[in-house]
């Protein structure tokens, strides 16, 4: 009697064991792998030895110092402020500076939650069952750390910025996944007790008192770990001729808006996408259900085009001047300790008799959950050949010194167009055409869809 399809049999078992005892090189991967990590041991010598830390085109001047995202999913949030501090850097001739990632982390927390509870308001008000995948979605990960571009414009717009020393780190900033499990555990309960209302017929007036007041017991949970910024602060500072300045007493909005915003305008800056499954077209408009992080704030806008496109107008910034915003799949094909990102950086079939991570392409990967856009960074500097065409780019991560070139990865060509997602730059670099996209009424995908992925 045969058995039922799908299940392994003992014989079946035996053969594939009897197959990998008959190859040799199976007991040697076996030996050494189950000593050593599998991806350090498939590194490729050969490429270490080919790839050397230097560009031909670099922007004038990098950040320092290095940033430290540590245990927390602000990469977004770091990434976007390494590119601001580099103009202000500059126009204030300060050797060393960092804009408080706390600071905006702070209002990102508050806001969110805000934004995960109106969400529960309106898909209670649709009549969305609480185990539709909908409102299970959205329950699933209530608030999270990561975030998108136009996320960080909403943040900027409405509470401007302030430099680190006025709001430094906290652990919570840190270390953020107890904060996070407080503040989960709180927004599930509200939930509930917001859905219940309104199937008992509230006004809405009695749902907003009711949001209000859960609002107020999320304020002081995320003040009471991150702290509360002030309404105002001075900034001091000494320039790199050791002279001393101050600024101030202004508020964080007047900050940006009198002394950063003149060096870098973020609604001066697009956000280009790069989806190349077949469902969703190029020059395209898409943005994603349920996407955000403030009530009342800009919509997270993809404008979907090819990624050649994204790498001519990064290289193009770049030799321009101006670092580039990014967000890609980080974990993909990247040498950790190296700081290496290539597709040939390991060789796998050696290991493991079969390659991984490029098997399928770019858009099969987003429709089988194998990839998708989960860190952002910035490209500093960028490296053509004789015919212009680019081999590599440099990338500030915030991760430290301790990998890479301190702290700084190099990003392959051919890596950029397979694992890379997305890259924000000055308008004035990018056509009519493409900026056109902009006022189209975009596509909703699904909370769920990949592209919704949020960077940490």
């Amino acid at each position: 009697m045969s058995s039922k399809p799908g299940v392994l049999t003992r014989d079946v078992l035996q053969k594939f064991k009897k197959t990998f005892l008959a190859d040799e090189k199976n007991l040697l991967a076996q030996n050494v792998c189950t000593n050593k990590d599998p991806f350090e041991l498939a590194l490729s010598r050969k490429v270490v030895e080919e790839t050397q830390h230097v560009f031909n085109t670099k922007i004038e001047l990098e950040g320092k110092p290095l940033t430290n995202q540590k245990s927390s999913g602000r990469c977004w949030l770091f990434a976007a402020l390494n590119v601001i501090r580099l103009p202000v850097m500059k126009h204030f001739n300060i050797e060393d500076f960092e804009f408080s990632q706390g600071y905006l982390f702070y209002w990102d927390k508050i806001e969110r939650c805000n934004f995960f509870l109106n969400n529960i308001v309106q898909t209670a008000k649709a009549n969305e069952a609480v185990d539709s995948r909908l409102v299970s979605f959205l329950l699933y990960d209530p608030t999270c750390d990561g975030g998108q571009w136009d996320m960080i414009v909403n943040l900027i717009n409405k509470h401007g910025l302030m430099p680190k020393k006025n709001f430094p780190e906290s652990y919570s900033c840190e270390a953020s996944a107890r904060m996070n499990q407080v503040l989960k555990s709180k927004l599930r309960e509200y939930a509930k007790a917001i859905r219940d209302l309104i199937q008992q017929g509230a006004s809405d007036g009695e749902v907003e008192s009711l949001r209000e007041k859960q609002m107020a017991s999320i304020y002081r949970i995320v003040g009471i770990c991150l702290g509360i910024p002030n309404d105002t602060f001075t900034w001091n500072y000494y320039d790199k001729n050791k002279a001393f300045h101050s600024i101030g007493p202004l508020t964080p909005k007047e900050f940006y808006e009198v002394h950063v915003k003149p060096l870098f305008n973020v609604d001066d800056k697009v956000c280009l996408v790069t989806d190349p499954r077949q469902t969703n077209s190029y020059g395209k408009a898409y943005t994603v259900h349920c996407l955000g992080n403030m009530v009342g704030g800009r919509r997270c806008i993809y404008n979907n085009q090819p990624v050649e496109l994204l790498l001519d107008l990064t290289a193009q910034s770049i030799k321009e001047g101006e670092a580039v915003w990014f967000g890609c799949e980080v974990s993909k094909r990247i040498a950790g300790k190296l700081g290496i990102q290539d597709l040939n950086i390991h060789n796998f079939p050696l290991i493991f008799g079969e390659d991984i991570h490029i098997t399928m392409s770019k858009g099969d990967r987003l429709l089988y959950g194998e990839s998708a856009m989960t860190h952002a960074m910035v490209f500093t500097a960028v490296h053509t050949d004789e015919n212009g065409k680019v081999e590599k780019l440099r990338v500030e991560n915030s991760w430290g010194e301790e990998r890479g070139e301190k702290g700084y990865l190099l990003m392959t060509a051919d890596w950029f167009k397979e694992f890379t997602f997305e890259v924000v730059v000055d308008k004035k670099f990018v056509s009519k055409e493409v900026l056109d996209v902009f006022e189209q009424e975009p596509i909703v995908l699904p909370a769920w869809d990949p592209m919704g992925t949020l960077a940490s």
